[in-house]
């Protein structure tokens, strides 16, 4: 039932994307969306294919249910593989896909860290803009390789997340409904939603994270009467809808800017004192059931407290990258990699519970993120986890000589960790080469065909293994049993944070 519900929403954010458009004999149809990429005339040089847009929302198991892989010799991540049954394969997701776009932010010129880290900051939902590998490269054979070949997202495609506290006049405004499902806001002067931000005409999307595209009048009176003295609403003026419509950009709420919000995450500068920095880092179970990290026993006087740090908020960035869905251990890796100087966003019990209302990530609402910081030298983080991490840590060795099977691949997955030097055994094809073998899932590679893994050398490492002739030498480090999830995070099963390299 779970299952089915999830859906449903899911149907229903996709639903509240679909512009209506009217046909004019005169014009022709008006939505530039609907040009099939198939159709590239390869002779016509003014023609671009059209990227396509997927709105995603996360699985119980945080995921969305795709794969990302990095190909050498190109910046942009590929999509490698959609799973079955998810949202990833619902919305259209294809193998082959470059990602051009993630949300508002383009990417096209991006490399595949800063998307891997856009995608996992944004949270339950993302809107994806791809397009096909092959149309994109023979674009880009046409144009050259100096500017992209989509221009920025003007800021007008924007929706806004207006959060409107009721006064004595009511939240000032009444809904009018349309053609097709949808609902229009009419603002008194002066009212509560004017000064909110709701932008006069407005279209209404979602009401408390909830899409109305499925709802009736009646139903939506119901749930403001529920809201009592505030709501959130994501509403659309004229002019947004226009240029989307012009642009074939979809009215999703990953692309929203805040206005009024009741709250915000809050970035916090840690330098190590003499005594440490001052707190507990513990994983906790947060306000949804799901296992998170939170940051406890804030010991007065010191950095921690005094760059703002409070009991119980909840950690939800390091350095700008998102630790949503990563193992405590990954976490701690994060933390000690910055050295004596820590960049930590959190969130408090209230923010935390109205970002989760509304289905968005607070990361969205913060000024654009920065680079990870360079790993520095290791200092000491007061928390349960470092002697725990330590001990885990691999220890015994072997040798292992893979000879190609029928198909000429070895039937493993590499991955790279971003945060330290570590290329491990991401996945392994059952019955393959490297099962045969032994290799297992998170067996860490010291060693290919003699040149050793060290922390600047792991794409050389990939390019070897590309160009390697068989057979192929590895030496591997046993991976910490059960607790190797600090290797491979579970949303790695649907797409990877690190650096990988298919080998079938």
């Amino acid at each position: 039932m779970e299952e089915e519900l999830s859906k449903s929403q899911e149907l229903q954010d996709t639903a509240a994307l679909t512009l209506k458009f009217e046909f004019d004999p005169k014009l022709g149809i008006d939505n530039p969306a609907l040009s099939l990429t198939e159709d590239l005339d390869p002779l016509d040089d003014r023609r671009l294919p059209q990227p396509r847009f997927c709105l995603l929302s996360k699985d119980e198991q945080g995921s969305f249910g795709f794969h990302l892989q990095r190909h050498l010799g190109r910046a942009q991540p590929v999509v490698s593989k959609v799973n079955p049954g998810t949202s990833a394969q619902r919305q259209g997701l294809q193998e082959g896909d470059l990602i051009l776009g993630v949300n508002h932010k383009m990417m096209e010129q991006e490399d595949y860290a800063v998307v891997v880290r856009h995608i996992r900051a944004s949270g339950p939902r993302v809107l994806l803009m791809v397009v096909a590998q092959h149309m994109y490269d023979v674009a880009r054979e046409r144009q050259g390789d100096k500017a992209p070949l989509y221009p920025a997202l003007d800021p007008g495609v924007r929706p806004r997340l207006c959060h409107i506290v009721k006064d004595e006049g009511g939240f000032g405004f009444s809904i009018t409904a349309g053609n097709g499902g949808a609902f229009w806001l009419i603002l008194s002067s002066g009212g509560a939603a004017e000064r909110a931000g709701v932008p006069p005409g407005a279209r209404l999307l979602e009401l408390n994270g909830v899409s109305v595209e499925k709802l009736t009048q009646r139903q939506i009176n119901k749930k403001l009467r529920r809201s009592e003295q505030q709501v959130t609403l994501l509403v659309a003026g004229p002019e947004v809808e226009k240029q989307c419509r012009q642009l074939g950009v979809p009215l999703a709420a990953p692309l929203a800017e805040g206005w009024t919000l009741p709250v915000s995450p809050r970035c916090l500068h840690l330098e190590k004192g003499p005594q440490g920095f001052g707190f507990l880092l513990k994983e906790e179970k947060g306000h949804d059931g799901v296992l998170r990290q939170f940051l406890r026993d804030v010991d007065p006087g010191q950095p921690a407290q005094k760059a703002g740090m409070q009991d119980g908020d909840r950690l939800v960035a390091v350095a700008g990258d998102s630790v949503e869905g990563l193992s405590h251990e990954e976490t701690v890796s994060r933390i000690l990699a910055q050295g004596s100087h820590l960049s930590l966003t959190v969130v408090d019990q209230e923010t935390d519970r109205f970002f989760s209302m509304v289905r968005l990530s607070p990361l969205l609402f913060m000024e654009p993120m920065q680079p990870s910081a360079s790993p520095g030298e290791e200092s000491l983080v007061e928390t349960e986890a470092l002697t725990k991490r330590n001990a885990q840590m691999p220890r015994t060795t072997r040798q292992c000589i893979l000879h190609p099977g029928p198909g000429g691949g070895y039937g493993l997955w590499l991955s790279c960790v971003t945060s330290e030097p570590r290329l491990f055994i991401s996945q392994v094809t059952p019955g393959g080469v490297a099962a045969q073998a032994g290799l297992q899932e998170g067996d860490v590679v010291l060693e290919v065909n003699g040149c050793a893994v060290t922390d600047n050398n792991d794409m050389e490492i990939l390019d070897l293994l590309l160009e390697a002739k068989p057979p192929l030498a590895l030496k591997l480090a046993a991976g910490p049993g059960q607790d190797s999830k600090i290797c491979v995070a579970p949303e790695a099963e649907e797409w990877t944070f690190f650096s990988g390299l298919v080998m079938k």
